[in-house]
């Protein structure tokens, strides 16, 4: 159950008009009266001869009674008390009740014989109630509402535990502002997906990724197609911005400005210029790695490169101080939203979709200490650089090599809020891991077959030759990945980094090191693509070769050089 208050309205009767309105709004359906201050206010569903004007005039009658200069200018309290989806429909007298629960918690009425406002819950859909509220109570004075909002929610999460509700995960005042009810009914109108305030904070959020300065930012704004309006001091000095949708207006037919701090806290420019105005670590500097055979700067090089970057992240947050783990979380986001931004139709949606509930995780109460996140800063610069990638080839066998590891930088995200007391945030991460796996399924479908098949025409004494080397390098893990389809893969991926000159037990050895297995549905599936990473192997392998089985004498050759290589290296240990 999710209350929204807002304590800043003039109207009252604009907002009556407004919630009795089933002319402009579909989900305003029989609109009526649930309660209200002494349970007999007109209700102008119900009366016959009840207006709304009767029933503003009567909520009023405290403020008008002071004299005029002693009116409060914003004297209009309102909170809607939204049910969640999966929630049962509730009755007019439980909604009833949960409006007077609401507004004695809130200070608004809070009963035992104390002064009270006037109020009155009006119930016009399914599955939530508005409460319309008069700051000044029955003797003229103020009511005791401070921090009404927190307490709202506190009460909320009583009413679901004492109603068998979905319990909401209790937030911190970090959440990004929720889009208003007219916001969201407008968006219903336009026929959008989201709000505007959704799209625009979207959209800003990848203007952010990886942009290196205020030129940069606001190009990629205006590139995007949004209205941008700069506020300047007198000096001259840039203070702030804010922007608009040209196609969202209000009734006067001018564009609706949003100012950044209003998207999400991170998004005013203060906060953006801290990304701006981190120092440089040249620890933090990420090589594209070993022997990167695609072209510079292209799509497959920044996606090689962020999940390089990744996994360094992923240490950082499983092992390194909170400001600096909270910093590369934050960056993090940045990554989801450059990758949305660059990849395929087909694993788009989903990315999105990550990107855009990670946004929740990407704060908390920890403040981020910029500089040590250059890396994955840099990434998110890589891809928007590196341009749209396509679904298949290289760009698209790294994409799913990069999914997959910011996969297991997301989940550590999830396990670093939830050692904290983060729940929103935990529970965001969560969500937006899933979205990773799903995009990771549909990137990775073709070049894993590809490997797949080349896996089963090995020869036979080439994959009793990767069985022992997975054996001995993995001896805890050896039998669960053999017992996966994902094992074919993986041996032809050996047999590509035998070929190529490096150590398969010492890769494997080191691909097993990075942690987070447990959380993998297939562990072959991850090894291959770490190990394909750090050998620098090409993610596509379906323009390889014919696939054809290898010769027992070039496997019995493979498999003598690769014995002596791991003779070797045991010896230097």
């Amino acid at each position: 159950m999710i209350p929204s208050v807002n304590n800043t309205g003039s109207k009252t009767f604009g907002l009556l008009k407004y919630l009795y309105d089933t002319g402009k709004y579909e989900d305003h359906t029989d609109p009526h009266l649930v309660a209200s201050f002494d349970g007999m206010s007109p209700d102008p569903s119900r009366h016959p001869n009840a207006t709304l004007k009767d029933l503003q005039q009567l909520l009023d009658q405290p403020v008008m009674a002071l004299p005029k200069h002693a009116r409060p200018a914003k004297h209009v309290w309102h909170t809607s008390v939204r049910a969640t989806a999966d929630d049962r429909i509730l009755s007019d007298e439980e909604w009833g009740e949960i409006a007077r629960r609401i507004v004695a918690a809130t200070g608004i009425d809070p009963g035992d014989g104390q002064p009270g406002c006037r109020w009155a819950a009006v119930r016009h859909a399914d599955d939530h109630i508005h409460i319309v509220a008069t700051l000044v109570c029955e003797d003229g004075t103020r009511p005791d509402d401070f921090r009404s909002g927190k307490r709202a929610q506190a009460e909320c999460r009583l009413i679901e535990k004492e109603l068998g509700l979905h319990q909401v995960t209790p937030g911190d005042g970090t959440a990004a502002q929720r889009p208003t009810s007219a916001e969201r009914y407008k968006a219903e109108r336009q026929g959008r997906d989201r709000t505007a305030r959704e799209e625009l904070r979207e959209s800003v959020r990848r203007a952010v990724a990886g942009a290196t300065g205020e030129e940069e930012f606001f190009d990629r704004l205006a590139a995007a197609g949004l209205l941008i309006r700069k506020r300047f001091a007198p000096s001259g000095d840039l203070l702030g911005y804010k922007v608009a949708l040209p196609d969202d207006r209000n009734k006067d037919g001018e564009p609706v400005f949003y100012p950044g701090a209003r998207l999400a806290p991170d998004l005013s420019l203060p906060r953006i210029r801290e990304r701006w105005s981190a120092g440089h670590h040249d620890q933090d500097v990420v090589p594209a790695g070993p022997k990167d055979r695609t072209a510079p700067g292209g799509p497959s090089v920044a996606r090689r490169r962020t999940a390089a970057a990744a996994w360094q992240a992923v240490l950082v947050i499983e092992d390194g101080d909170d400001a600096v783990a909270a910093a590369h979380i934050a960056s993090a986001g940045e990554v989801l939203d450059a990758l949305a931004k660059t990849s395929a139709a087909h694993t788009r949606a989903q990315l999105r979709e990550a990107a855009f509930v990670f946004e929740r995780a990407s704060r908390s109460h920890v403040r981020a200490v910029r500089g040590h996140d250059r890396a994955l800063r840099r990434a998110a610069r890589d891809l928007v650089r590196g341009g749209p990638a396509l679904g298949r080839g290289e760009d698209g066998a790294t994409t799913a090599m990069a999914i997959d590891m910011l996969f297991f930088l997301i989940t550590a995200a999830a396990h670093w809020h939830a050692k904290k007391g983060h729940a929103q945030q935990a529970a965001a991460a969560r969500q937006a891991a899933e979205h990773l796996r799903a995009a990771y399924q549909l990137a990775a479908a073709q070049p894993l077959g590809a490997l797949y098949q080349r896996g089963r025409h090995l020869g036979r004494p080439l994959i009793q030759r990767q069985t022992t080397v997975l054996r001995e390098a993995l001896p805890e893990l050896a039998e669960q990945i053999l017992a996966e389809p994902g094992w074919y893969a993986l041996a032809a991926t050996l047999t590509d980094a035998e070929t190529a000159g490096h150590d398969p037990a010492g890769l494997l050895a080191d691909a097993a090191a990075g942690r987070e297995l447990g959380t993998a549905e297939s562990v072959s599936d991850v090894l291959v693509w770490r190990l394909r990473r750090a050998a620098g192997l090409p993610a596509d392998t379906s323009t390889m070769g014919s696939g054809a089985p290898q010769s027992d004498e070039s496997a019995h050759r493979t498999g003598r050089q690769a014995s002596r290589r791991s003779g070797s290296r045991r010896g230097r240990r």
